[in-house]
Parts: structure tokens; C-alpha cells; sequence
């Protein structure tokens, strides 16, 4: 379900996934009691291909310096906003609605990938204490009054333009937590986001775009890391962890219009048949020609819904022999016309069920 949810929100992006290598390295870290991790090199390939599919617009929010008793809650960010945390000195809690509080310390980035409200918060427990803030240089400062600093932290917000037509975003879990204490990547991270801040300070011409591509650089390194990092996910992102099963999703990406065959995925991948099939069963729970007809149909919608295309040029395009076949597949799919589809609120959505909050906006 969660893979057919993602596919769901795959975009008129795709095609700029033309990339003449799609195939990932055949090397990955191994553990005994996690099974296969994928590589660096592996991620690198990976996100060489997605990259194209983001857009992503960086919003600076707060420095704070806290000490004592502090709280910082944060309400549900709206459609395509995700939010991060970025631990520079000494520790503190997120506590996320129904689940257990996390501990958060120095080296720590919390990225809520989806915009969840939560609740920032000290470790010590007591009425907490006043805050004040001020703007400076566009950004808020928030300091505990009377109370000595001994917590540090860079937040802001990044904006996924177009963020329902981005699979890998869209497979993200509600929250990743990197732990980079000790390493050089932190402070690689904070350069970054000051250099963020500073281009959008500055007003130059072409300050938003240079900082719209450092944001972009800034996420793909905590892409980088969590995938990693981790040796499973689920639907889309699970497939993309799988070097089998990775290099037949990027491939039909790059060429969707192409008449695929299970052989011709068997190809790519560097596998047989049955051993693509189990792949495909065990990551996502789905059979690749499934895979493959989700996807087209995704795409089609999208480009039904955000074109004014003629059915039969979107026929073509995402692999469908006709307008007749394309039409027939959407209404089973769907229930309604191509044409019902390019009506204004018509258009079938994934909508998150989280879309209150315990907390206020700080």
C-alpha cells in the first residue's frame, strides 16, 4: 500500500530522468543482523538520478540559545514543507504526538520530511522559562532570559515545490534523525545552511536561485546519509535501497515510454526473472509489470491534470499503444474519464491523515 500511495505522487518531472547510466555500482556494506546496506557509491548513483526531481526553496527560521527550562512547539507545516532541527551545542527533546520523546545532542539533525508538529523542548523538566526574540539579519534569534545558554540550535524549513510528484519524498519516513557528533560532516551542514542564510540575505541578483541549489546540496547530503544508513524502507524507497530492484525503477524512468518487458527488466537488473519477481515481492509487496502500470498511470494523471496535452501525445509518452488504451486504463484505475481528470478539484489525492496538532507555533 505505501508503495502504490508514493507512486501515487510521481510528477511530470520523470522525464528529465534521462540518464544514460542508471546502473548502480555492484558494491554495498554488509551487516549480519541488517542484511545488505547500500554504499556510498550506490547512493551517489541513486540520487545523481533524483536529483533532477527536486525543487526545493529554503527558509531560514530561528537561532536559538537556550538554557534551563524552554519549550518550542511547532504545528503541522502545510503541503510540501519539511522542517529541521540542527543540534550545535549541548542537548535537548523532540516529542512527537503518540510517540516516545527522543534525545536530541550535539552533532543531531532532525528532519521531519512530511512537516509533523512537534514539541522542541529541554531535557530538565519545569515551568519553562520566558523567551525572547529578536530579527536579525532576516533570521529570529531566540534566547532564554535569565537563564546561562548551554543549548544551541539552527531550524528552518524547506519548501518541495511540486512535492507530490516527487516519489522519493513522498517514501520518506515522518522523521529522520542523523548522528553526526565527532565527524566533519556537521560542520559541513552548518557552513551550508549559514551560506543559505547569507545568499538569501544578501539580495543579489541571483541570490534565491544560489540558495535554492545549496538547499538542494544540503538535502542531498541527509539523503545521502540516511539511505546509508539504513538497510530497509518501505514501498518506493525500499525499492530504491535494493541495487536489483533500483536499477529497473531508474531505468524506467529515464524511458517510460519504452514497451518493457520482464526480460528487458531482467536485463538491467543483472538478474533472472524469478530472482527480479522475488525482489520486487519482498521489497514492495508488488510484481514489476504492476510496478510498471502504477507508474504510467501516475504519470499520465499528472500530466492530464497540470497540461493541457492531448490525451493521445500523454498516450504516448508514459507507453500506452493508444488514447483508447490509455482512457480504459485510467478509468479502471480511477473510476472516471481523462477528461474528468483536468477538472479542478477531480484529480485523486493522497491526503495525510496527521493534519492536526497538539502543539501551537511557537
Amino acid at each position: 500500500m505505501a508503495m502504490l500511495t508514493s507512486l501515487g505522487v510521481l510528477a511530470s518531472k520523470v522525464p528529465a530522468l534521462a540518464a544514460p547510466g542508471y546502473g548502480l555500482a555492484a558494491r554495498a556494506h554488509v551487516r549480519a543482523d541488517q542484511g545488505v546496506l547500500m554504499s556510498e557509491v550506490d547512493a551517489a548513483e541513486l540520487l545523481k538520478a533524483m536529483v533532477p526531481l527536486f525543487r526545493i526553496r529554503p527558509v531560514i527560521e530561528d537561532s536559538c540559545s537556550f538554557g534551563g527550562s524552554w519549550e518550542s512547539p511547532h504545528a503541522p507545516n502545510g503541503r510540501g514543507w519539511a522542517q529541521f532541527h540542527m543540534v550545535t551545542r549541548g542537548s535537548c527533546v523532540v516529542e512527537r504526538p503518540g510517540l516516545s520523546p527522543q534525545r536530541l545532542e550535539a552533532g543531531d539533525i532532525l528532519l521531519l520530511p512530511h512537516g509533523d508538529s512537534h514539541l522542541m523542548r529541554s531535557e530538565v523538566r519545569g515551568a519553562a522559562g520566558r523567551v525572547s526574540t529578536e530579527i536579525r539579519n532576516g533570521v529570529r534569534q531566540r534566547a532564554t532570559v535569565d537563564a546561562a545558554v548551554d543549548t544551541e540550535l539552527l531550524c528552518g524549513r524547506f519548501l518541495f515545490e511540486t512535492s507530490e510528484e516527487n516519489p522519493l519524498i513522498a517514501a520518506l519516513p515522518d522523521e529522520i534523525i542523523l548522528r553526526t557528533a565527532g565527524e566533519p560532516l556537521l560542520e559541513r551542514f552548518r557552513r551550508l545552511l549559514l551560506d543559505i542564510r547569507d545568499e538569501l540575505d544578501a539580495g543579489r541578483a541571483g541570490s534565491e536561485m544560489v540558495a535554492a541549489d545549496l538547499a538542494r546540496a544540503l538535502f542531498v547530503m541527509m539523503l545521502r546519509d540516511h539511505l546509508t544508513g539504513q538497510a530497509s524502507g518501505d514501498g518506493t524507497l525500499s525499492l530504491l535501497q535494493d541495487r536489483t530492484t533500483a536499477r529497473v525503477v531508474l531505468a524506467i524512468l529515464g524511458d517510460l515510454a519504452r514497451d518493457w518487458t520482464l526480460d528487458e527488466m531482467a536485463e538491467v537488473a543483472i538478474a533472472s526473472r524469478a530472482t527480479l519477481v522475488r525482489a520486487f515481492q519482498k521489497r514492495a509487496a508488488v510484481a514489476p509489470m504492476t510496478f510498471l502500470s502504477d507508474l504510467r498511470l501516475a504519470v499520465a494523471r499528472k500530466r492530464l491534470a497540470g497540461t493541457l496535452d492531448p490525451v493521445a501525445k500523454i498516450a504516448h509518452e508514459v507507453g500506452y499503444a493508444s488514447e483508447s488504451a490509455l482512457s480504459k486504463a485510467i478509468m479502471r484505475k480511477y473510476g472516471m474519464r481523462p477528461g474528468a481528470l483536468r477538472e479542478p478539484g477531480s484529480q485523486p489525492r493522497a491526503v495525510r491523515s496527521d493534519t492536526s496538532s497538539q502543539y501551537s507555533t511557537s
